[in-house]
């Protein structure tokens, strides 16, 4: 947002002086104020007079076309009481010289900064520098009933120099606020009126306008005086008013003419009815492209119009266009408007070897009351406020933090009833999905019976005890510190035969060999193979979410671990409490010397403590968190772990490497595809069996690898972050004013917010992202409605 200025230099002249002068600063509805003075200084008026004079007299020479009909006196004077010294030959016209216009601009920038630098001024001065920063965009209006004092290029003093993005304009001492009000249309609608074209080129004006996107023009060719005054008054409205062609200032320097064809002039008190209804239709912007136009401005300015750009000085045509071009370029790519012009008229340097003193010549007017719009607010009739009621139209910035909480509450008493959960799990899903990519667990070996395993030509299916019996003897040769078979043995395969005994006496006799039952009532459960121990037996259950989300999503997210028996629960065939993974994972850590124990109902394997889910944990929050479960931490990787085939093992493939088994946790199942065992999970669709591998891997992972585990912040602490994020979007809002800069601070936050959910997932934390961004979303929204209604009852 642009710091504004306003230097009110009070009634005071050049000739007496100006006792008291004040300067206010205006920086985000803080406003400060500064007193002092500023001496009388003629000699200055006196400096710009013979700029005027070589500036009239260097252009006569090149014989350069000008848009005015009237051109400064040489050998006469414009005031009966001043000037008495300044007599220049029109003999000496030819011997005016470049050297000598950049002499006297030297002479005339150096006087300025000299003047401005007095001690009545300079405590103003210093006071603006400590508070203003080099990189600010500042509005500097000058306030002065003086048309002497407009007349000097107050852009070259080193103020403007030291801050590249500060522009000056000039303003009356009387001013009002207008009210927000906008044109009709989905576009920037311009009215442009050639006036007399004689001995200048104002077609290319013309053109450049034409070719303007997302504008609306109408031009009006040496018109009439009625048909002007008609279509100034068009119930549309226009966004700028734009004039090429000739004018002149009177000597007075407070009126001016147009001439708006070869015959009829006007001036602006003539058009005054037209002109103020244009203002309250929206007219924003004049801009006229011609030649002395202080005068224009002056009067212009007592319709209180809120933005004028004018020549102060005769204007070549080149330099025209030129400015135009380069000003409506920068603007209507939604430049602000005082830097548009401030780059506009730099450019025009570049022509000064052509063109002395061009880049002198365009000046601001300014409404003090009004905001600048950008192209982007015309176009598509966006608010601009006026400064005056800028401030006000803000909320409080309490009133912005208490929207904060109460959206904060709401957003999580939503939550709390379990509203956001679904989305939430999506969200989990699609942090999990984000993980870096990560190796294959070595510790696991998957020996899976593909489709040719179960083929009738190989083993058949369901594969037989023999073949079964056979792959365990062989794989015990190598040492392994687990086996989990994670196929159902609750009965001979095939019937009748004499092979189940040899396998339940090779389960009897290995104590590492994990069988599985499944189930948790006597209809819907699973035995284990007769007469192995209870301490070899885990269960195979895999919860998914559907009574989570009112049965939309089955994604298995949970893994249990263990779980404690219900005494009125019913019987079941499966009753085990112990997971088929935690029995793995148990023998394995047995077998390295790291104890497992429980800590407060928790879980602890070495010195790593797996927290039990509660009912509310992180984006779950209607739980049913029953036993110990942990939230699958799924490797983000292809396969989770070495695989080979039964075959592979039985007839020593070279697919397949004892060192493979050795010390490590081998999970025996089925992997063809022809048997159903899919699972939803956030990495699509997995197999039972490397659901189990996944849960395995994850706690090995975080004790010997020191991995992190799913972890969530207490209620308190995802409510904090929720309101600290609420109060971010209500903020942006409320300090930006600019729809642009909002919509990417807006959006900055929301990948900020995303960035930090996700790193802090790679670590392991599940921040609620969901109620983050509904919160920033939210919080932006009801501040961005309050200022809207401030905006309807002031502009109403």
């Amino acid at each position: 947002m642009s710091k504004v200025v306003v230097l009110n230099l009070g009634k005071g002249n050049l000739q007496t002086g100006f006792p008291f002068v004040t300067a206010q600063l205006n920086i985000s509805g803080k406003v400060m104020q500064f007193t002092g003075s500023l001496t009388a200084f003629p000699e200055l008026l006196e400096l710009y007079r013979r700029w005027q004079l070589l500036y009239e007299l260097l252009y006569k020479a090149r014989s350069i076309n000008i848009r005015s009909f009237s051109s400064l006196a040489i050998n006469q004077d414009k005031d009966e009481d001043e000037d008495d010294d300044i007599i220049i030959d029109e003999a000496d016209i030819t011997h005016v010289s470049d050297s000598d216009f950049d002499d006297i601009c030297k002479q005339l920038k150096l006087s300025l900064d000299n003047w401005l630098d007095s001690p009545g001024f300079r405590l103003i001065e210093r006071q603006l520098r400590k508070e203003l920063h080099p990189q600010d965009e500042i509005q500097f209006i000058i306030q002065t009933e003086d048309s002497q004092l407009r007349k000097i290029p107050w852009y070259i003093w080193q103020f403007c120099h030291d801050y590249r993005r500060a522009e000056i304009s000039l303003s009356s001492l009387n001013f009002e606020p207008g009210k927000i009000k906008h044109t009709s249309g989905k576009k920037v609608r311009i009215l442009a009126i050639i006036g007399d074209s004689t001995e200048i080129d104002i077609e290319t004006d013309r053109k450049f306008i034409a070719g303007l996107t997302d504008a609306e023009t109408v031009f009006l060719v040496e018109p009439q005086r009625q048909e002007l005054d008609e279509f100034i008054w068009d119930k549309k409205g226009w966004d700028i008013l734009f004039f090429a062609g000739h004018s002149n200032t009177e000597d007075d320097g407070n009126s001016g003419n147009i001439y708006i064809n070869k015959t009829d002039s006007l001036t602006i008190n003539q058009l005054k009815n037209a002109l103020s209804r244009a203002i309250e239709t929206g007219l924003q912007l004049a801009i006229f492209n011609s030649c002395e136009g202080l005068g224009l401005a002056a009067q212009l300015t007592e319709l209180h119009i809120p933005q004028i750009i004018v020549m102060r000085e005769p204007v070549p045509d080149s330099v025209a266009q030129q400015f135009l071009k380069y000003f409506l370029t920068a603007f209507a790519k939604d430049e602000s408007f005082y830097l548009s012009v401030r780059e506009a008229r730099e450019r025009l340097q570049g022509i000064e070897a052509q063109f002395p003193g061009a880049s002198w010549l365009p000046v601001i007017f300014q409404n003090p009351a009004e905001i600048p719009p950008t192209w982007q607010q015309l176009r598509d009739k966006l608010d601009f406020i006026p400064a005056s009621q800028a401030a006000s139209i803000r909320p409080k910035f309490s009133t912005v933090i208490l929207s904060s909480v109460i959206i904060t509450v709401l957003l999580m008493g939503l939550r709390w009833l379990g509203v956001m959960q679904p989305w939430e799990l999506k969200a989990f899903d699609f942090l999990m999905q984000k993980m870096p990519i990560q190796k294959a667990d070595k510790r696991i070996l998957v020996i899976g019976a593909d489709e040719e395993d179960i083929s009738s030509s190989r083993y058949g299916y369901p594969l037989p005890d023999k073949t079964l019996n056979q792959l365990l003897e062989k794989i015990q040769t190598y040492q392994p510190a687990a086996i989990g078979v994670d196929i159902f043995r609750d009965q001979q395969v095939p019937k009748n035969n004499n092979n189940q005994q040899t396998l339940l006496n090779q389960w009897q006799k290995d104590k590492n060999i994990i069988a599985i039952c499944a189930g948790n009532n006597l209809k819907n459960s699973t035995a284990p193979p007769q007469n192995i121990s209870p301490q070899q037996v885990g269960f195979v259950d895999l919860y998914d979410d559907k009574s989570q989300t009112q049965e939309q999503d089955d994604t298995i997210r949970r893994y249990l671990l263990s779980r404690t028996p219900n005494p009125i629960s019913q019987i079941s065939r499966c009753s085990t409490a112990y997971s088929f993974a935690w029995q793995l994972i148990y023998r394995y850590f047995k077998s390295k010397g790291i104890p497992v124990r429980t800590v407060d109902k928790n879980w602890q394997f070495g010195d790593v403590i797996v927290k039990r889910l509660q009912p509310r944990s992180g984006g779950y929050q209607n739980l049913d968190a029953s036993g110990n479960q942990l939230l699958i931490n799924y490797r983000n990787t292809p396969k989770i772990a070495q695989k080979v085939t039964i075959r592979d093992v039985l007839e020593n493939s070279n697919y397949f490497n004892p060192d493979w088994v050795k010390d490590r946790i081998v999970l025996v199942g089925v992997t063809a595809t022809s048997i159903r065992d899919i699972h939803d999970t956030p990495y699509g669709e997995i197999r039972g069996l490397f659901i189990h591998a996944h849960g395995i891997s994850q706690i090995l992972s975080a004790v010997e690898d020191n991995r992190a585990l799913i972890w969530w912040l207490p209620q308190w602490g995802d409510t904090i972050l929720v309101l600290f994020f609420s109060c971010v979007g209500g903020i942006i809002i409320w300090y930006w004013r600019n729809p642009k800069y909002q919509i990417i601070a807006i959006s900055s936050a929301a990948i900020i917010i995303y960035i930090v959910c996700w790193f802090a997932f790679t670590k392991g934390g599940w921040f609620p992202l969901i109620p983050s961004i509904l919160a920033l979303l939210s919080t932006s929204g009801i501040v961005a409605v309050l200022i809207l209604k401030r905006q309807n009852v002031m502009g109403n």
